[in-house]
């Protein structure tokens, strides 16, 4: 368009210079209004959408980072209600050991006292019965070397010692006698 132009004006005699470069007075209104009409547009209806996103997309952060911060403060909270009642947790459990331990030791001194109980009595029923046994043995015994002995004296003698006083106490003398040696 602009040849053409050129190559009328050429024709006609134009002596003015045409400028290439210059666009002409019309072109360079109809720019201009196209121009405004544009950025009238794009201010009308494309910024509120672009605002209108940055908006949410703003406000989407800001929340998120609140929650976040939030959740943040919740996660502490609970860690330090989960670290108080581990510690109360160790605590009981230690005082549990401890009152085991204590039980423990208490069962262990009754059983032992229980068993001490126990062996001397057993100990003390055992002496008794082998201090009855002993008595028993020791009269028997008595009854036996005192009637040898007087068979033994009344053929050493010739004489019958059946005299049961007699017999007695010669047999208690003759006991006497030979505890004394055997001490």
């Amino acid at each position: 368009m602009i040849a053409t132009s050129i190559l009328a004006a050429a024709e006609e005699g134009h002596e003015e210079e045409i400028n290439p470069l210059v666009p002409h007075l019309p072109e360079i209104i109809l720019g201009l209004v196209v121009l405004v009409l544009l950025v009238g547009l794009i201010a009308k209806f494309v910024m509120p959408a672009f605002e209108k996103a940055y908006a949410e997309r703003t406000a989407a952060i800001e929340g998120g980072i609140e929650e976040a911060q939030a959740a943040q403060k919740e996660a502490k909270a609970a860690l330090d209600q989960y670290t108080e009642q581990l510690a109360g947790a160790r605590h009981e459990a230690a005082a549990i050991r401890e009152e085991a331990k204590e039980q423990g030791a208490q069962i262990i001194a009754e059983l032992r006292a229980q068993a001490q109980a126990e062996a001397e009595r057993i100990t003390s029923t055992a002496h008794a019965q082998v201090e009855a046994e002993r008595a028993q043995v020791l009269a028997q015994l008595k009854g036996e070397v005192g009637s040898m002995a007087t068979q033994l004296a009344g053929r050493i003698v010739g004489e019958s010692l059946d005299d049961d006083e007699r017999q007695k106490r010669t047999v208690e003398r003759f006991i006497a006698e030979l505890e004394e040696s055997a001490n």
